[in-house]
């Protein structure tokens, strides 16, 4: 088996259908098996995936007999996984023509190449409507590199689009499933598969993906709420904490770490949350402070720094936002 595909599924009777169909049309020159576990949905989910079973062989439908959470849903989806390449695709998300063909292309011919991930348009689910590229219109962009690695996982952020990658097959495949992260698994993920299998982090331009905004989206989720923000960043500095047992130097994990305090902080300055802003930026400057006195993520983070007294003016010139 060449490739296997892993969705995860709980409660998405309205997407679930255009996902699977999206993937088990996919033309390729090679076998292909779509894995995909419902974690005891309460609602139509589970049914019409069985339906599609019936239609397609190449999908396998299981089910967990109540539900487990997705880090332990990921796992038996890992351990059923049967291909040289593993691809995963949320149960909301879209597949687009040539997906799958291409990624297993890439990686047959970049050997270097532990993980690729390509380029996904972000839309609007009641509209259809093109809200942005994910990794293009991504504000560190500008730093990214074509072939990357780990420490560009670090260093930058949530830049690859959870449904947009295809990894090698490694023997230790089930230990890079960080179950104490409680709401961001996919960036602990692609770190620790990066440091299992040591190799490169390429990404494919092409658009071979849709990714679906909504109210339950995790973006529609996080904007609703300051704590569930605020346990993503914890989850976040975790996933960066992790790579130092694999030899990442601890001035590249300071700076991740003060990256994402920094982003923290400039969410919650959109949010005109003050005082948030103010304790992450500190943290941010703190978290590098005895690694590299004086060292700021970009000149952004050193303006909002040295204007941190008047947050009006610090989000004027970051985002031309009105008093």
């Amino acid at each position: 088996m060449k490739v296997s595909v892993l969705v995860p599924v709980y409660n998405l009777e309205r997407f679930i259908a255009p996902c699977l169909e999206s993937l088990l049309t996919q033309q390729a020159d090679f076998d292909y098996e779509v894995i995909a576990i419902d974690d005891g949905s309460s609602d139509g989910s589970w049914a019409i995936m069985q339906h599609l079973a019936s239609r397609y062989p190449q999908l396998r439908a299981l089910q967990n007999p109540q539900n487990i959470g997705l880090a332990r849903t990921q796992k038996r989806l890992l351990s059923e996984a049967r291909g040289d390449y593993i691809a995963y695709v949320d149960g909301d998300d879209l597949a687009l023509p040539g997906k799958l063909q291409q990624q297993a292309a890439y990686l047959d011919d970049h050997p270097h190449c532990t993980l690729c991930y390509h380029e996904a348009d972000m839309f609007d689910d009641e509209s259809g409507r093109t809200l942005k590229l994910f990794t293009r219109d991504y504000y560190n962009y500008r730093y990214l590199r074509p072939v990357g690695d780990i420490t560009d996982l670090i260093r930058y952020g949530c830049f690859v689009n959870a449904s947009s990658i295809m990894f090698r097959r490694h023997e230790r495949i089930g230990e890079a499933i960080d179950d104490g992260c409680k709401i961001i698994l996919d960036y602990p993920w692609h770190i620790l598969n990066l440091a299992l299998q040591p190799g490169s982090l390429d990404f494919i331009p092409a658009v071979l993906g849709r990714y679906r905004y909504h109210a339950n989206s995790f973006g529609g989720q996080t904007r609703q709420s300051a704590a569930r923000r605020e346990q993503s960043l914890q989850d976040m500095l975790r996933a960066c904490d992790n790579a130092a047992a694999f030899g990442i130097s601890p001035l590249v994990i300071a700076q991740g770490r003060a990256h994402h305090l920094y982003s923290a902080a400039l969410y919650f300055l959109r949010q005109e949350d003050t005082p948030r802003f103010n304790h992450f930026l500190q943290q941010s400057v703190n978290e590098v402070a005895a690694l590299a006195p004086g060292w700021f993520f970009d000149d952004r983070h050193q303006l909002a720094w040295q204007l941190r007294a008047d947050p009006v003016q610090v989000r004027q010139q970051l985002f031309g936002a009105n008093p």
